[in-house]
Parts: structure tokens; C-alpha cells; sequence
């Protein structure tokens, strides 16, 4: 296996095997939904149940997760749930009926919960421990590994019809990335608790003693709290961020098609467009961040979604459309890693509470448009997504964002006024508590 000594760069290629390894998993059953409907003699609607389990169960994991985030922390959460997701599929293979099957994806929806907090805690504790700047990267990371399982399951459908065949091979590459993985993730719990109540503040140990951040307690394994006002303005932007980005995989190709009148081989080209921005602003966002910071980011991109968008509803035609997708994953894009970074400094409370939020939206937003499409038409359907983009601009305003770490390239960070990127007391929106 491929040695990386820089500590950084081990720990952020172990992080990135954990988003890949979510993505591939995702990825890879949902190519085979079709195979899986025959095999089990499914009708739509029992098809439409089965991928619902795995929302449910991903939304209602929230108490299990959060207190297996205290008993466990993020690291051996991470690597637990990534083991299971990879034997889920044998299971998912081999299940003889349809109850069996919803039970499995139901624990896959458990198991996605729970890797989908416990990595975003590794990402935002490596941003602390380095002073460098890395979950935008991260979340492209998430999209290349769906990228990799389409193109594995394009591969194995051209080989055998075997759907155990292909998740055997599927699940062998989860190891090997969950091998990647398990060989440079932070260690939380080698920090004594007042290290790590300094490193989710920026501050040194003796300052965290005596600071007052309304995520400390929640940062020590203790019981659950209540969310603060923050927590909530969080989990508003989470929520209408994800909307916003689910929303457009499951409808723009439909508005280009009957709305814009685009042929049927340019009508995919939305979802294209808006992967393909999210993925290179995923890119450049962690630059982006050292430069404004993740206030300025989130603000400013979830405008450009919104007016972007809105702006292409009211002309009307493929060319504008298409430009109003492209602002859409251009601007929503660095939304969720960034409240992912400031939801981990109140403590993994916030943040799973955060990441339920977002599960709720990504999956619950699309059938909520769909509902408003149908009652008026998807000209206002997506009008709505364009509003859910500028409601994350206002909750941008009203959420205590990190302080910007500036990477001078030699390991250093420079500017800002305090040690590092991650310093709650210093605020880019109002101050709350």
C-alpha cells in the first residue's frame, strides 16, 4: 500500500477513503434497483418503499448516533459503520423477500447516518488539528466515489448479470478503502478533555478553561443537550441547503424536457451540469475559505444559487436554464461542508442533529416539490428550490462561522487573529449563545 509520510496528507487521504467508501456504497446498490425489483417480484410502489427505508432510517438514527458518537467517538464509529455498509451489501444480495429487504435498508439508512457524522467529525477534526482548510475537498471525494461505482457497475452489467457477483467485488473494494482509512484517522480520544475542548474552539487549553462557547459541554462525552439557538440556524441551513442540492438531481432533467423543450438526449445534461460544478467548486472552495472565509462562502454561494436560478426560471429556454443549474452547483456546493465545520465545533450533538437535518432535506426535499409542481407546475416547483437557496443565505447570517485559515504552503497559517481556523468567538454573523 501506498506510504504517505506528510501526517497531514495521511490523515486527509484517510478521511477521503471514508466519503468515497459513503458514496460507493450509495452508489453501488442503487445501480442495481432494477435487478433487485425483478429478483423480488417488486411493484414501483414497493421499489419507492424500499428506497424510503433508507431515509427513514437514516433521519431516525439521530439518538443512536449521538450517543454512540459519545460512547465511541468519531474514529471507531467511522470505521464500524463503513465495515457494516460494506457487508450490508451480501446482505441486500442475498435477501429472500421483500420484509427482509426493507429491513436491511433500514440498517443501511442507520449505518449511512451514522458514517455520514462520524466522517464529517474526522473532517472537521483534522481542519482543527492542522490549521488547514480540507472538507470542501472531502465532499468531492464523496461524489467521486459514486462515480466509481457507476462505472463499476457499468462494468460488471457487461460481464454477469450477477447482482451477488458484482457487490462480492464492490464489497472488496470497500475493505480496501476502509484499510485506507484505517491507517491515518484522527485519534480523538488521545486528547485529554481540555485539549479538546481548545482544539473545537481554536483556543489553547488554559483559554478554553475559561471560554464560554456554547458547544463546550457538548464536546465532552457527557449526556445529550438541548441545541442552542446556533444549532438550529445549523440545521435550517442544512436543511434548506440539502433541499436545494437534492432537489435539482431529481428534477432539473424533467423541467429541460417538458417546461424548456429540450430533445431527450440534452435533457440528462442538467444533472450534469450541476454534478459537474459542485465537483469542481469542491475543489477550489477550501481555497476559497482560506480566503473570505466560511461565512462570506456560504452566504454568497447560496445568492448565487437562488438568484441564479430564479433568473433562468423567469427567462425561460435549455441555455438559460442550463446557466441557472450551473450557478446552483456552483453556489450551494461549499454550503454543507461548511456547516458540517462550524456544527462539529458545538460538539457531536450539533453536528449529528445537523447531519439529520440534512438527510431530512436531501430526501425529504424532492417530493415536497414535487407536491408544489403538481398543484401548480414546476416552473414554481423550482421557484421554491430557488427560495430554499436564499433561505440558507439568511441562516448564513445568523451562524457563528470559523475564523479563515490562510495556508502560506510551508505548514504555516497565516492571518486571522487567532492560532488557528477554528476560533467561535471570533464571528463573521451575529454572536448568540
Amino acid at each position: 500500500m501506498l506510504r504517505v509520510t506528510d501526517p497531514f496528507r495521511r490523515a486527509q487521504l484517510a478521511t477521503a477513503a471514508l466519503f468515497s467508501s459513503l458514496g460507493f456504497q450509495y452508489a453501488t446498490w442503487a445501480s442495481r434497483v432494477p435487478a433487485i425489483k425483478a429478483h423480488l417480484g417488486l411493484s414501483t410502489a414497493e421499489v419507492g418503499l424500499l428506497l424510503m427505508a433508507t431515509g427513514v432510517g437514516a433521519a431516525a438514527s439521530f439518538p443512536l448516533v449521538a450517543w454512540l458518537m459519545r460512547r465511541l467517538g468519531s474514529q471507531r464509529l467511522a470505521l464500524l459503520s463503513a465495515l457494516g455498509l460494506a457487508l450490508l451489501l451480501f446482505a441486500l444480495a442475498a435477501a429472500p423477500d421483500y420484509p427482509v429487504a426493507l429491513v436491511v435498508m433500514l440498517a443501511d439508512g442507520v449505518l449511512v447516518g451514522a458514517l455520514n457524522v462520524s466522517m464529517n467529525a474526522q473532517g472537521a477534526a483534522l481542519e482543527v488539528r492542522y490549521k488547514r482548510n480540507a472538507m470542501a475537498r472531502l465532499h468531492a471525494t464523496f461524489s467521486a466515489g459514486s462515480l466509481g461505482a457507476a462505472l463499476l457497475a457499468s462494468g460488471m452489467n457487461a460481464v454477469t448479470s450477477s447482482v451477488t457477483a458484482h457487490f462480492a467485488v464492490a464489497a472488496a473494494l470497500l475493505l480496501l478503502l476502509l484499510a485506507v482509512a484505517r491507517s491515518g484517522l484522527v485519534d480523538e480520544g488521545a486528547a485529554a478533555a481540555a485539549e479538546e475542548t481548545a482544539a473545537g474552539t481554536g483556543q489553547t487549553a488554559a483559554d478554553a478553561g475559561q471560554a464560554a462557547a456554547p458547544g463546550k459541554e457538548a464536546k465532552k462525552r457527557g449526556r445529550w443537550t438541548l441545541p442552542t439557538r446556533m444549532t438550529l440556524w445549523m440545521c435550517c441551513a442544512m436543511a434548506f441547503g440539502t433541499v436545494t442540492e437534492g432537489a435539482m438531481n431529481d428534477w432539473s432533467a424533467l423541467y429541460l424536457k417538458d417546461v424548456a423543450k429540450a430533445s431527450a438526449e440534452l435533457a440528462p445534461m442538467g444533472i450534469a451540469v450541476v454534478s459537474c460544478m459542485m465537483v469542481l467548486a469542491r475543489i477550489f472552495a477550501d481555497g476559497w475559505r482560506s480566503r473570505w472565509g466560511d461565512g462570506p462562502i456560504v452566504r454568497a454561494g447560496s445568492a448565487l444559487a437562488g438568484v441564479g436560478l430564479a433568473l433562468a426560471l423567469l427567462s425561460g429556454g435549455v441555455v438559460p436554464a442550463l446557466i441557472g443549474f450551473a450557478c446552483v452547483g456552483i453556489g450551494i456546493a461549499a454550503v454543507t461542508p461548511c456547516v458540517y465545520v462550524a456544527a462539529a465545533a458545538q460538539g457531536s450533538d450539533a453536528l449529528t442533529l445537523v447531519a439529520a437535518m440534512g438527510t431530512t432535506g436531501l430526501l425529504g426535499g424532492p417530493p415536497v416539490i414535487g407536491f408544489i409542481a403538481d398543484s401548480t407546475s414546476l416552473v414554481w416547483g423550482l421557484g421554491a428550490v430557488a427560495a430554499c437557496a436564499l433561505v440558507v443565505t439568511l441562516c448564513g447570517t445568523r451562524i457563528r462561522w470559523p475564523c479563515p485559515a490562510r495556508d502560506t504552503g510551508d505548514g504555516t497559517v497565516a492571518g486571522g487573529e487567532g492560532p488557528g481556523p477554528h476560533r467561535p468567538e471570533l464571528v463573521t454573523g451575529p454572536a448568540e449563545s
